[in-house]
């Protein structure tokens, strides 16, 4: 008579790995991308991830401070948004543009809407966005390593028509212009595998993701390499198109999602005025995402499916 039976809602069976530990390894996959940065842009490449870093933690501690919930820093989850924000700036960029992109992405995407697990969108690819538009020209300032022509300086998306195939090990290496993430090709696709390894994220999104660029790139005939590696694809791909709370939790829904990511991606960069199409893909998906997940769900186990009645439900 001692043992009880008690009924708890899903889920059953929990794992070992915690918030923390999954937002600490998605900093550590993003490190060698922040490494690159710093050689290629210099010094100031760091100074701007720490300020978006500190800027972050510190409008998370505060807004939940003056909100009266307990303070979650320590899960980390505001550590990597100041990463992905830092990464998609330019090193030039003045310092307090930095900390108005980290309040929109902190206070107003992420906190006003009731802190992790109930943002309506990725924060860092609204605050980004939020700051193309209200500082256009100092987001639009692309530093470029020393010694490089005006067309190795641009950011290849700009100049992508006029890329050959000797352009790909500089993609790979990243000595070009551009924002902090969207350099070295190389460390970021060893930081997405890394993340892939460890289970901290599913492939479905950016395998079907980059798939679908190569493919309709090559339908528009454009070089599908050049545009893989080029803009803030792989940084799109693998560490914000991915995120838990704005991404699809079925597998059909991922590979929806990674589809509509290709697409809308294509459609920018193609037939668009801007070059660059990866964060307002990413912005529009998460949108849809629960209707992506009402279409795409599992029936539940043991339960008919309601028939409709084809005279009228008064009848």
């Amino acid at each position: 008579m001692g043992n009880k039976l008690i009924v708890t809602a899903a889920p059953h069976i929990t794992g070992a790995d915690s918030t923390q530990k999954i937002m600490q390894r998605v900093c550590l996959a993003l490190c060698p991308t922040l490494v690159a940065a710093v050689v290629i842009f210099g010094v100031n490449a760091l100074i701007l991830t720490a300020i978006t870093v500190a800027a972050c933690v510190f409008f998370e501690w505060a807004s939940c401070k003056l909100m009266h919930r307990e303070n979650p820093t320590g899960d980390f989850s505001a550590v990597v948004t100041g990463m992905l924000l830092a990464f998609n700036l330019p090193a030039t960029l003045p310092w307090w543009m930095a900390l108005v992109g980290a309040f929109i992405a902190i206070v107003i995407v992420k906190q006003l809407f009731g802190g992790l697990g109930y943002n309506f969108a990725n924060p860092a690819i609204v605050g980004r966005i939020a700051m193309a538009m209200g500082f256009a020209g100092a987001m639009s300032n692309y530093p470029h390593p020393e010694g490089l022509d005006a067309l190795a300086s641009a950011t290849p998306l700009a100049v992508a028509d006029q890329l050959g195939s000797e352009s790909y090990v500089t993609l790979l290496l990243g000595n070009h212009g551009g924002v902090l993430g969207e350099t070295c090709a190389i460390t970021l696709l060893a930081g997405g595998l890394y993340l892939i390894w460890t289970k901290v994220i599913s492939p479905t999104i950016p395998v079907t993701y980059l798939a679908t660029v190569a493919v309709l790139s090559l339908a528009a005939g454009r070089d599908p390499v050049v545009q893989l590696l080029s803009g803030g694809l792989i940084l799109g791909a693998f560490f914000m198109a991915t995120d838990y709370v704005t991404s699809p939790t079925t597998t059909k829904g991922k590979l929806v999602f990674g589809i509509g990511l290709g697409v809308i991606t294509c459609a920018i960069r193609f037939l668009g005025t801007m070059a660059e199409g990866v964060s307002f893909s990413i912005l529009l998906m998460n949108l849809v995402v629960p209707y992506i997940e009402e279409l795409t769900r599992q029936d539940r186990l043991g339960i008919a499916k309601v028939k409709k009645n084809k005279e009228g439900a008064g009848k």
